[in-house]
């Protein structure tokens, strides 16, 4: 069952208001008297409502100083709460019903406060940040040049970019100018240290310029696009689910950790052709990962702040998108999207 357990605190003179609000998005709800001249009234909410229920309360409490809500995961409940036809609460006159794929889709997503309480403490640049985005790097680069494809995917596992790519689908989703700049320079502080420390392996580790675990971050196939967008959509499906951040990482670090530390490898051993390529492989997975997640967060029901500048920055993901297949369709057609294009850049 996906619930949670909302505590709401407000003075007694208000609690009027609040039942009013509660009994829209829930069936199960008490009030009890605390210290301090408040009331606490608690209700049980299907996790599709919770949205709803903290929006509501946002519009009319917001400027009370003594309002406060809590939102807590709610692992089982006596008798259970049936999810059917009959059992669904009214959306209200200014929305339209949902529509059969909305509520397969939207049920178990958690609320945009809870994917922001999630989001936030991977958006600072902390000292355990670059730390963490340096050994990624590194392990990565030294499963690359060894061929181990095993140690690469350790190296996702730790997944540091996880917190910043999913602030900018975020950001970019709901409007939010402030997360967009905060997860945007994380991300570009991350992907920056990502690179340097692929540049200083380049420099001092030997390496074998075509073996094939580094050699394939400088080809861009179609295959790649569909993975990269695979890694958007899953990654969001999985991260507005609550799922491990393990297993969210890897399915974004899959597309974003590898090209940017061989771009870094084969810059610092001197092959900036093959550098290149790989920057071209990151910029087209970046792309990606933001236009599938962007959608797949509109497609889980995620309320714009306005439609207008949501569609906006879609729109222009869309473009780059589209420009960088363009390209790759070019070089592909030209011959740079071979594995002999890549010798003819390495050697």
């Amino acid at each position: 069952m996906s619930a949670r357990i909302v505590k709401i605190y407000l003075p007694e003179a208000r609690i009027g208001e609040l039942e009013g609000i509660v009994q829209k998005h829930s069936r199960r709800f008490w009030r009890e008297t605390v210290p301090g001249g408040q009331e606490k009234l608690s209700c049980v909410v299907q996790q599709r409502y919770t949205e709803r229920l903290l929006k509501d309360l946002y519009e009319v409490f917001a400027d009370d100083p003594d309002f406060t809500a809590y939102v807590e995961a709610l692992e089982a409940i006596i008798p259970p709460i049936e999810e059917t036809p009959a059992t669904e609460l009214p959306l209200g006159t200014d929305l339209p019903p949902p529509t059969m794929l909305e509520r397969f889709f939207s049920r178990d997503r958690l609320s945009t406060d809870e994917l922001y309480d999630d989001i936030e403490e991977s958006l600072h640049v902390r000292p355990s940040y670059l730390i963490t985005v340096t050994l990624s790097a590194i392990i990565a680069g030294l499963g690359m040049r060894s061929g181990q494809t095993a140690v690469v995917i350790g190296a996702m596992i730790i997944a540091p970019l996880l917190g910043p790519t999913m602030g900018v689908a975020l950001a970019a989703t709901v409007g939010d100018g402030k997360l967009a700049k905060k997860a945007s320079v994380t991300l570009a502080i991350g992907c920056l240290f990502a690179v340097v420390s692929g540049l200083i392996l380049g420099i001092f580790v030997e390496i074998d310029p075509l073996t094939p675990e580094l050699r394939n971050r400088t080809l861009v196939q179609p295959a790649d696009v569909a993975l990269a967008l695979a890694c958007g959509a899953a990654g969001v499906l999985a991260f507005s689910r609550g799922a491990s951040l393990s297993l969210v990482g890897v399915m974004i670090a899959v597309a974003l950790v590898p090209p940017l530390t061989a771009i870094g490898i084969y810059l610092g051993a001197g092959f900036p052709g093959a550098s290149a390529s790989a920057a071209f492989l990151f910029a087209v997975n970046l792309v990606c990962v933001n236009v599938a997640g962007i959608a797949t967060f509109l497609f889980q029901g995620l309320p714009p702040k306005s439609w207008r500048i949501t569609g906006g920055i879609l729109f222009v993901w869309a473009i780059l998108l589209i420009m960088l297949l363009s390209m790759m369709a070019g070089r592909i057609f030209l011959g740079f999207g071979s594995w002999e294009a890549v010798f003819d850049l390495i050697s």
